[in-house]
């Protein structure tokens, strides 16, 4: 009876958040935003639907990409995500941090029975109050677009070598960075 009282509560909330994510508009496709193709390794940048500038030879996590990631697998996540901080400082040179788990991240993980009460809890808090949600969970965090910083840039021309990232040349995340702020959507595809 506590379960399915637990799992009515958990349905009532994740219908909530959707028509928060729909009446916030994040689902629009207005303003500048960033589309990462795992496949052709390519980052194109968007205003609206019109191409502001493509960057060819990214690299993935080493995992390859993935629906579901879990901390450790080193695989990037697929989704829908927005940036949440910008390191102009980081060691790999600069570093645009994604909201990365989301609610659908952490509700299928839920779901799936890998992450816990607590910790889904924790995220949907997170998202409810537009904060960045928890990075330490079972299913990672600390996912970016970064550059080099001190990387091999030989090794970023001939394998995916990320622990979830998206990377690109020091040069193409500068680039990157003057055309993009905090709040900026990132679709992963």
């Amino acid at each position: 009876m506590k379960t399915s009282l637990i799992n009515r509560r958990l349905y009532l909330l994740s219908l909530f958040f959707l028509s928060l994510l729909a009446s916030s508009g994040l689902a629009a496709q207005s303003g500048t935003w960033l589309l990462v193709d795992t496949d052709s390794r390519e980052l194109v940048v968007y205003q609206g639907e019109r191409e502001l500038s493509r960057f060819n030879g990214i690299a993935i996590g080493r995992g390859g990409a993935a629906e579901n990631r879990q901390r450790g697998d080193h695989k990037t996540p697929l989704g829908e995500f927005r940036i949440g901080w910008i390191n102009w400082d980081s060691e790999y040179h600069i570093f645009l941090g994604i909201d990365y788990p989301t609610f659908r991240h952490a509700s299928r993980a839920y779901r799936a029975g890998y992450l816990e009460l607590d910790d889904y809890l924790t995220v949907i808090d997170a998202v409810r109050m537009r904060r960045l949600p928890p990075q330490t969970t079972i299913l990672g965090g600390h996912i970016g677009i970064h550059g080099l910083g001190k990387a091999d840039p030989y090794i970023h021309q001939i394998a995916d070598w990320t622990r979830g990232c998206i990377a690109m040349t020091d040069s193409q995340v500068e680039e990157l960075a003057e055309l993009v702020s905090i709040g900026t959507r990132v679709v992963i595809r």
